[in-house]
């Protein structure tokens, strides 16, 4: 069980080469009269025929099978509100890691940073990871995926070097998890309801939003899947 809890502490120090590009956004203040929109920027007024609003998307009713699917939703859905937090947060650590690594210089230096900073992380996370289940460790490799775009398993061997990776991975597998695991909410139904109650809950400032290291188009996965389903 030690190997186990030892692989998710690891997941948050990882990668610290990888991380998420920031997008900056220019925020401006909008005015409106009763006939014209404007922009205004520094004290100027800036007549718009039009306002750009932030896409929304509509989410309809989720139906169910069966009682037992419905079931198995509700749990999932308390499972991935419970992990996302921590995928989120492993993001940002990595983020804020990366860009400190930058300003050191000498290799030595970034070795006691790196392993400062893994005792701190370490700290941070570690009796609250212990009480994960197992279905809530592999719900987290695969958030860390959907906030990385690497697997838990390729983070490790890069910091970890190849043997630790498989030995990480082996040991996981004792436990019905694999470090491997990818996030594919177009090929794997699960993956598909997690997305959908990441989704859910932004919207409902249950969570906050994160983009993922890669473009996810909710709306084309959900059509995605709901022809799918007819097909069936």
């Amino acid at each position: 069980m030690r190997f186990m809890k030892r692989y998710l502490y690891i997941l948050f120090i990882l990668a610290p080469f990888f991380v998420f590009a920031q997008i900056v956004e220019n925020q401006l203040q909008q005015k409106m009269d009763t006939t014209n929109y404007y922009y205004i920027i520094k004290g100027d007024s800036i007549p718009r025929e039009f306002i750009d609003l932030e896409e929304v998307v509509l989410l309809t009713k989720l139906q169910f099978i069966s009682k037992e699917d419905r079931r198995r939703y509700l749990i999932l859905k308390r499972k991935t509100r419970k992990v996302y937090p921590y995928a989120k947060l492993a993001s940002e650590r990595l983020l804020i890691m990366s860009e400190r690594l930058k300003t050191i210089e000498k290799k030595r230096d970034k070795k006691k940073y790196t392993k400062r900073i893994q005792k701190y992380i370490e700290e941070e996370f570690s009796e609250k990871l212990k009480k994960f289940t197992r279905t809530e460790g592999q719900i987290l490799v695969k958030l860390i995926y959907r906030q990385t775009g690497m697997t838990s398993f390729e983070l490790v061997k890069e910091l970890r070097t190849s043997w630790r990776a498989f030995w990480y991975n082996t040991t996981a597998n004792l436990f019905d998890i694999s470090l491997k695991e990818e996030y594919d909410p177009f090929k794997n139904k699960e993956d598909y309801l997690i997305e959908d109650i990441l989704e859910r809950s932004f919207q409902e400032n249950i969570l906050i939003r994160q983009e993922p290291a890669f473009p996810i188009d909710f709306l084309e996965l959900k059509s995605f899947w709901n022809n799918k389903t007819k097909k069936l």
